[in-house]
């Protein structure tokens, strides 16, 4: 059995010293998407965070290609890729400014390959622009051009389709399901109904796993 891209060992969450969930298991191998289900509260960021790294465990542990996350600190960036729910870029770059410092961050790319990535989320002509003048939207499309850009192929991804419009949804779904059946690898969270799925899609409902 091949080693999964993404691996979950009895993993158990506290937050404000309530156990959100305990002995999760979940294992990801690529082609896979994984959308993260349950109500609010029952930890589905917290979930997101823990497998990114971003916060230690109550309990379980996470692993990347077979190995701990804690002996992976210096190499994540370079191994998965983040998006959360609010954009993260800041609002006095432009959009080629912020993306080139976000890359940085696993690794280089060329200003050319940015333009090329804004061009495909719509943003052709808002290139040089600051960020604090774009729309809520089209900051959220500055955060998801990220995705068509050369960088890892196991993303997580908390609430995407935030402040999308009907057609920037679509076009996401589509990508999103591109990349697993190229042997990529998607965990997400999101309130929206998926009507593009890739064949290694499942729903991994927290419900399941609450205390």
């Amino acid at each position: 059995m091949s080693i999964p891209v993404l691996e979950a060992v009895a993993l158990a969450c506290e937050r404000d010293w309530r156990l959100l969930f305990e002995h999760l298991e979940l294992r990801l191998t690529a082609g896979d998407m994984v959308q993260v289900s349950g109500p609010n509260g029952s930890g589905k960021t917290s979930l997101l965070r823990l497998l990114c790294g971003l916060m230690p465990p109550t309990a379980g542990e996470v692993l990347l290609d077979g190995r701990p996350l804690g002996e992976q600190r210096g190499e994540l960036t370079r191994n998965l890729l983040w998006i959360g729910h609010a954009a993260g870029i800041k609002d006095l770059l432009t959009p080629v400014e912020n993306l080139l410092w976000l890359c940085a961050l696993h690794r280089a790319v060329d200003t050319d390959d940015i333009w090329r990535a804004l061009e495909a989320v719509g943003l052709r002509g808002f290139e040089d622009v600051p960020c604090h003048t774009l729309s809520a939207g089209q900051r959220r499309r500055v955060a998801l051009a990220r995705l068509y850009l050369p960088g890892p192929g196991l993303w997580m991804l908390d609430e995407p389709f935030t402040a999308l419009d009907k057609q920037g949804v679509s076009q996401l779904e589509e990508h999103l399901a591109g990349h697993c059946e190229k042997g990529g690898a998607v965990v997400l969270t999101t309130h929206h109904t998926l009507t593009r799925k890739p064949a290694g899609y499942r729903d991994l409902d927290l419900g399941q796993w609450a205390v």
